[in-house]
């Protein structure tokens, strides 16, 4: 009895090995999807993880979803209120119209600066406390109005996924969570359950070439079906009191609040949104808006000044003076922004628009969102697949037969 037993346990182990080996394949399949963030080799012979190998275009893909069909920036952008920005600057200016006077008065007329009276001083802190909330006003109604030239949000969104891969990995492990856990635990049940089939053609076919065969169909089927039911069908199809529908399509709504946070906490968040218009491109533009304005405060404070010195429009002096102030409240700007960004991030509102824009995604356009990462390679990783459970097939011969 016991030696009969002994007998046939080789063949009890097929579809135990069977299950572990559609459990490592998924696993392996998984891990060089997003593994290494670098190329690790000598090339052609290595590998560098899909997602950071390709992540110049997956951030595209990414971020062409975002321009056409979720968010329309310039849209949003038309809620802030440029009064409500100069408002939110208010304390920063105080001290900024200090530090601008202070400066260019000691920089370009230090002695006359020296012998001015306190009150006088405070006069022209005032009068330049008084106009910066203009030239804040103007700058943002001016920011609203040639928008596309100052924020590329192509240009934002992808370089910063590109330069960090693991950032552009994380998206989509966090989105994709639920799925990621199916295809490791679906390589298990559905090895364990071909494995049976793998025993039944052993017993009577015991041909050396059969166990590596089947270990390879093992590998290939397993990747294929648990990449293939993560997306299919897209729609819901009844059968019974059952409903089948693609897993990742299922969990649209919990994928939308996931995704929305995460784009919005990391890449296009209000921080990097103003520091782009500020030093990206369109800074030069920008900066041309600010100088208009801060001539005409130089020219109000300078009549608060005109017993002491004569600075006249056009002068080189006053040229000098517009110049410095200009720096330095462009130099200023990025810190002193920093006050506007909780009245910019409600008025805004990106979190709340990309999560209901995403959830009302056809189920053929949600799945754009996630299936490139395998669509682009989906073959190879079936087919290593494939070649590691061919390969286990084989072991298994050797070790049990």
């Amino acid at each position: 009895m016991i030696t009969e037993i002994v007998d046939y346990l080789p063949y009890l182990s097929i579809p135990i090995v069977s299950a572990l080996v559609g459990w490592i394949t998924n696993i392996v399949a998984l891990r060089m999807t997003f593994y290494p963030l670098r190329y690790i080799g000598i090339r052609p012979f290595g590998w560098q993880g899909i997602i950071p190998a390709k992540a110049g275009k997956m951030a595209s893909i990414a971020v062409e979803l975002w321009t056409t069909k979720l968010l329309d920036i310039s849209k949003q952008f038309s809620k802030i209120e440029p009064d409500k920005v100069a408002y939110a600057m208010g304390p920063a200016i105080d001290n900024l119209a200090r530090q601008i006077i202070d400066e260019v008065m000691e920089a370009k007329l230090s002695k006359v600066w020296a012998r001015t009276p306190q009150p006088m001083k405070e006069r022209a802190y005032a009068k330049v406390s008084e106009n910066l909330p203009g030239v804040v006003s103007e700058m943002m109604k001016e920011v609203k109005v040639n928008l596309t030239e100052m924020l590329d949000l192509r240009y934002l969104a992808v370089s910063s996924l590109t330069k960090n891969k693991s950032l552009l990995n994380q998206m989509f492990l966090k989105c994709g969570e639920q799925e990621f856990k199916f295809i490791k635990r679906s390589g298990l049940y559905f090895g364990f359950a071909f494995g049976l089939l793998q025993m039944l053609v052993w017993y009577f076919f015991p041909f050396w070439w059969i166990l590596p065969l089947c270990g390879l169909l093992v590998g290939y089927v397993t990747n294929y079906l648990a990449l293939k039911l993560i997306f299919k069908p897209l729609n819901p199809i009844k059968i019974g009191n059952i409903t089948i529908q693609g897993m990742f399509i299922k969990r649209q709504v919990e994928v939308a609040e996931e995704y929305s946070s995460m784009v919005t906490s990391r890449i296009l968040t209000i921080e990097n949104i103003f520091e782009y218009i500020i030093r990206g491109p369109g800074s030069v533009k920008l900066a041309l808006i600010v100088q208009k304005q801060i001539e005409h405060t130089i020219e109000e404070t300078a009549g608060l000044l005109k017993s002491l010195v004569d600075i006249s429009m056009g002068s080189q002096l006053f040229v000098h003076i517009r110049n410095i102030a200009c720096f330095r409240f462009m130099q200023e700007l990025p810190m002193n922004i920093r006050h506007v960004f909780g009245y910019a991030e409600n008025a805004l509102n990106l979190k709340q628009i990309l999560r209901d824009k995403m959830v009302e995604l056809s189920p053929v356009e949600f799945e754009a969102f996630l299936h490139p990462v395998f669509k682009e390679d989906e073959t190879t990783l079936i087919l290593i697949g494939a070649l590691l459970g061919g390969i286990a097939g084989l072991l298994q011969y050797l070790l049990f037969f």
